[in-house]
């Protein structure tokens, strides 16, 4: 079967899961959850973790990055300055210029700041960043970001860390349609059905992290996660059958005796 790679910021990828180095127990556990979990794009935030300061016990330094692609992010900034300031940083520390652009516009929710997000996007491309944005499931500023040159867009299922899996199908469903880069559900995933049905949907790839980090066997659901991705892109490109209101006889009828 010829193989089906994932495209993103000029390289080429197997696996369709990226996932975050947040919350886990210490970076032991985090190197085998990623290991587990197949990824070979990993996200990192750039004002959470040490990634800037030499000297310091580096999360990279426990991860195989002959193996992995940092996705640095914008974590924790709340307006296009400090999300700007903070990926010229990352940049600067030699950790690369694909970055996950996240300015959040409230505190309680954790959704996004649409036009910050807009704004920021707009100053990055403009410096040579390979931006992939995180925003609502809102499919005209998924266009809007994409008219200004980002890699990919990433609409959220639900809010961050929530675990209610997708909650507009629909919404995601247009963006699908519409866009000519790669959709990558981000946020709002709680176990591994919810990544089969983004990939079911038709997205690209899914990033999640609480998920995994905060179940009771994060490796275990590292490894659920990557088969929930593995089968939801299956069953997509193998087309699944119409849905319809009354059954359908599974054995033919021709030639049976009454």
């Amino acid at each position: 079967m010829e193989a089906d790679l994932f495209e993103l910021g000029g390289k080429t990828y197997r696996s369709r899961l990226i996932v975050g180095t947040g919350k886990y127990r210490d970076f032991a556990q985090t190197r085998e959850a990623i290991d587990a979990s197949g990824a070979e794009i990993v996200t990192v935030a750039v004002r959470r973790v040490n990634i800037t300061r030499p000297g310091d016990d580096n999360l990279l330094d426990h991860l195989d990055l002959d193996r992995i692609t940092i996705l640095p992010n914008t974590a924790g900034c709340y307006t296009a300055s400090e999300a700007i300031r903070t990926a010229r940083l990352a940049r600067e520390a030699g950790v690369g210029s694909l970055l996950k652009l996240e300015v959040i516009g409230d505190d309680k929710t954790l959704f996004p700041d649409v036009p910050a997000t807009i704004e920021a996007a707009r100053v990055l491309v403009d410096e040579g960043f390979t931006v992939l944005p995180y925003i609502n499931d809102d499919p005209i500023a998924a266009k809007r970001l994409e008219e200004i040159g980002c890699a990919a867009v990433m609409p959220l299922a639900a809010p961050i860390g929530s675990g209610l899996g997708i909650r507009n199908p629909y919404n995601i469903r247009i963006i699908l349609e519409q866009s000519r880069v790669p959709v990558i559900v981000d946020a709002g995933v709680g176990t591994a059905s919810d990544a089969a049905v983004a990939m079911e949907l038709g997205c690209d790839a899914v990033l999640l992290n609480t998920a995994i980090a905060g179940a009771e066997d994060p490796v275990l659901m590292a490894e659920a996660m990557r088969l929930g991705v593995e089968a939801g892109r299956k069953a997509f490109r193998a087309g699944r059958i119409p849905r319809k209101l009354y059954a359908t006889a599974s054995s033919p009828l021709e030639g049976v005796i009454r």
